[in-house]
């Protein structure tokens, strides 16, 4: 597994004289301190005190450390980044580099991997599926598109769930991924995925569309493409790819999209998160740090310091650090799937859309109770209130991730 890209290595990388005071070990926690500090610098121009502060940051980052040290590492790139405007090159190389990577083995051994550590991506899944069901109860044929780059990890449970039905026979399941992983990837996950049908007895299509091939998300929910069939109940189950559908209007118009093909229910899984517009430095800066915060603390209480799947999520961290922090913003459509939104603002525009609330069920809630107490002490269910629905997966308090449920009204 390639290592992450190396920092800045010396003090005259940045024409500085060392400084003595580096030699004392600072008090912990000490990085978003630093951090903020940095980026502060950098937001008033004050070149000779950002210069003093990135070599700091060098000295004190690690990959490897702490907490603390990775944390900072990760935003040391993406600061230095934007201070030598190398954000959308560093971007674009990072991300190929990945691409040319991965391989089913690796993808599924990662998700697997952090599904059994913490309960982020799992969390979503049960709260769609649990809706999922709810909603095509009874249904004899269902057509389920999925619009996610989860390596179809969320299904083997569903259709374990169709399958222990008492009362009726299986239904028929069509499953179109929407999917900008790599095709031969996605052409093993669908084997794998059939060959668990058949094991369960489930009779399921599988069908992938290339999301890279299409000029806008939106345009794989035409219904030509999707090849809807007459007396088949459609889903629609979107985790993690709200975000990927553009930025303002390209959003909107997948929603649409969604809205038009009158689905029995649309799943909706996102981090909470808002890095705001690019513009604004420092609301974006903060954002980051709250959020990416929480998720290297997260990392550092799951995984062993050398797993090498821990390794892989933050290098995945460090480039969508330096989408927001240091690309050109909306120059580059690549980054636009860095650009989150919080529960409240995807409720507002999912109900502009045409979209309300389907309620989840008792049940759903119970189901993911029982989930998060085969985890570590930290996690913890929070509803949604005022104008906000669905529910929050927290962590130590901080709101992570977002689930809700809607149907066309």
């Amino acid at each position: 597994m390639q290592n992450p890209p190396p920092p800045i290595t010396s003090a005259r990388q940045l024409d500085l004289d060392l400084d003595p005071l580096l030699s004392v070990e600072p008090a912990k926690p000490w990085a978003a301190d630093l951090l903020r500090d940095c980026a502060r610098a950098f937001a008033d121009k004050d070149s000779a005190n950002l210069h003093r502060l990135l070599w700091m940051l060098n000295e004190l980052a690690s990959p490897y450390g702490d907490c603390e040290q990775r944390l900072a590492y990760a935003f040391l790139q993406a600061l230095f980044c934007r201070a030598t405007a190398s954000g959308d090159h560093c971007y674009s190389t990072s991300l190929a580099v990945a691409e040319r990577a991965v391989s089913f083995a690796s993808a599924r051994r990662l998700a697997l991997k952090f599904q059994e550590a913490a309960p982020w991506s799992t969390f979503g899944h049960v709260a769609a599926n649990g809706a999922l069901l709810q909603a095509l109860d009874g249904e004899p044929a269902l057509h389920i598109v999925d619009v996610s780059d989860t390596f179809c990890t969320q299904w083997p449970t569903l259709l374990e769930a169709l399958a222990s039905r008492a009362d009726a026979d299986a239904p028929r399941v069509r499953l179109t991924v929407v999917s900008s992983t790599a095709a031969g990837v996605v052409a093993e996950i669908g084997a794998r995925i059939e060959k668990f049908a058949r094991l369960m007895g489930v009779p399921l299509e599988f069908r992938a569309i290339a999301a890279p091939a299409l000029p806008r998300l939106a345009d794989a929910l035409r219904p030509e493409k999707l090849e809807l069939r007459e007396g088949e109940a459609v889903a629609v189950n979107c985790v993690g790819a709200l975000r990927r559908a553009g930025c303002g209007d390209s959003r909107d118009s997948f929603l649409r999209a969604a809205a038009a093909l009158r689905p029995r229910v649309l799943t909706v899984v996102e981090d909470e998160a808002d890095f705001g517009a690019a513009g604004e430095f420092m609301e974006s800066f903060e954002e980051c740090l709250r959020f990416y915060g929480s998720y290297f603390e997260m990392l550092e209480e799951s995984f062993p310091a050398t797993c090498n799947e821990r390794l892989a999520l933050e290098r995945e961290c460090f480039r969508s650090l330096v989408g927001l922090l240091a690309c050109e913003g909306g120059a580059d459509a690549v980054v636009d799937g860095e650009r989150r939104e919080r529960g409240r603002q995807w409720c507002r525009r999912l109900e502009r859309c045409g979209f309300e609330t389907f309620g989840i069920s008792d049940d759903v809630i119970d189901d993911l109770k029982a989930l998060l107490k085969r985890y570590r002490p930290g996690w913890s269910l929070l509803p949604a209130e005022g104008e906000t629905s669905g529910m929050y997966l927290t962590w130590k308090e901080n709101p992570v991730v977002w689930a809700c449920a809607w149907k066309p009204k």
